[in-house]
């Protein structure tokens, strides 16, 4: 058994951004008066859209509909993205190199309209066969929906392909489908112990994650 695809995260794989979904809810969250609960960004890191507006909603307390919350936040993060888009050094070399030698998807937390904007300002879109928005499934991570859905479009078994993930509840997602993980962690938002355990290959940098060391998963 070979690795056929690999199957990348966006945020905090491709693009650091993780500080700037933090900055941007917890700021809209305080103008209506309310605050992140203690676990609020470690539960909303994986979450789709749709979640973690509820999230926003039922639990921390904002007085407005889910769907409002979620176009309103995605606006503003949308804006922050337009105005200067954070690159992680090495990532778009890295895409392309893997690009070279195997087919590539993307399962991404964020919503379709970021997904989209990031890849074409990035000048990735046409790196990568299949891209997904945990919108576009029933769950979002840590359930393991997205990714068995970007192999499945693929065309693929999970077992031939890898994951590239920075999260607790993406490498539980990617894990739980039966992907070999590779865990790039956060320096900021570490995975817990129970998640970089999913990890056949944990590096320091997305840079290390090399046809080579892709090659040596299986």
């Amino acid at each position: 058994m070979t690795i056929e695809a690999v199957v990348f995260d966006l945020d905090g794989v491709i693009i650091d951004t993780e500080a700037v979904w933090e900055e941007v809810r917890r700021a809209y969250v305080a103008e209506h008066g309310r605050a992140f609960l203690p676990d609020t960004q470690d539960r909303m890191m994986g979450m789709n859209t749709a979640e973690w507006s509820s999230h926003l909603v039922d639990e921390v307390g904002v007085p407005l509909p889910a769907t409002r919350v979620a176009a309103e936040v995605l606006d503003r993060m949308a804006r922050r993205y337009r105005e200067s888009l954070p690159l992680i050094p090495g990532a778009v070399e890295t895409v392309r190199a893997l690009g070279a030698r195997y087919r590539l998807a993307l399962a991404s937390s964020s919503a379709r309209v970021l997904i989209d904007q990031v890849l074409a300002t990035a000048g990735l879109t046409a790196e990568f066969e299949v891209t997904l928005s945990t919108e576009e499934v029933a769950r979002g991570k840590p359930a393991p929906d997205v990714y068995l859905a970007a192999a499945a479009k693929l065309g693929l078994p999970g077992e031939v392909c890898a994951a590239v993930e920075d999260s607790s509840n993406g490498l539980r997602a990617a894990g739980a489908a039966g992907l070999a993980v590779i865990a790039v962690p956060h320096g900021v938002y570490p995975p817990a112990p129970d998640a970089l355990a999913q990890a056949a290959l944990v590096v320091g940098a997305i840079t290390e994650v090399t046809p080579e060391a892709v090659a040596a998963l299986r």
